[in-house]
């Protein structure tokens, strides 16, 4: 497995002819419209990962919105409706099409309500994952060793969550339903950045 450390963009020659790419993104925060977008990793599932640090000053990452649009390529998330709000807010795209392995986990393993990534790559596919890193500060001019190993560790591990999952939504007969909320995501999202974080748009009242 390597990672690649990328400042400022993806570059062009990253991830092509991919079907399928792992995004995750590392933020000063979890509030939208207060906290930055920092940083973005990405893998296509053939054990590495790329770690890009953006340049907050302009977002300008050409290379990771192309391919954050590219209708032919499916963004595989976990939690992925926080990263398409930010990617919105702070790089102007909407991210489709989509694929939530928590939204899946959720419909298929209604036997539980532990869905994070860390219960999930326990129990579907042996994997402890570390989450130390998680609340440091992803803000810092440089990244730390812990942290790049930290972000390439969340996604290098959703191609295969997304298989096993796919597999327990087809027996339990939700894989359509799961399809349908999938395209729904990234409208949730923008729900998200236009001011209905907190509000359920179905519920009755």
């Amino acid at each position: 497995m390597t990672t690649y450390v990328h400042e400022g963009d993806l570059p062009a020659d990253a991830l092509v002819g991919a079907s399928s790419v792992a995004i995750d993104s590392e933020t000063m925060g979890l509030r939208l419209g207060r906290d930055p977008l920092c940083v973005v990793q990405l893998s296509d599932g053939q054990g590495d990962a790329h770690v890009v640090r953006l340049d907050r000053s302009s977002y300008d990452a050409p290379n990771l919105k192309r391919l954050l649009t590219d209708p032919s390529v499916t963004k595989i998330f976990h939690f992925g409706r926080f990263d398409i709000a930010m990617f919105w807010l702070h790089l102007g795209v909407v991210t489709a099409p989509v694929y939530c392995t928590k939204i899946a986990s959720k419909l298929a393993r209604t036997y539980t309500d532990r869905h994070g990534l860390k219960d999930l790559t326990k129990e579907l596919i042996g994997v402890d994952l570390s989450k130390a890193q998680q609340s440091s500060d992803w803000g810092a001019p440089k990244l730390s060793e812990e942290q790049v190993s930290y972000a390439a560790s969340d996604v290098l591990h959703l191609h295969a969550l997304r298989t096993r999952l796919d597999e327990m939504l087809v027996r339990e007969r939700r894989d359509n339903l799961a399809r349908a909320c999938f395209e729904f995501l990234p409208q949730r999202a923008l729900l998200d950045v236009a001011g209905w974080e907190d509000v359920d748009i179905f519920a009755h009242t």
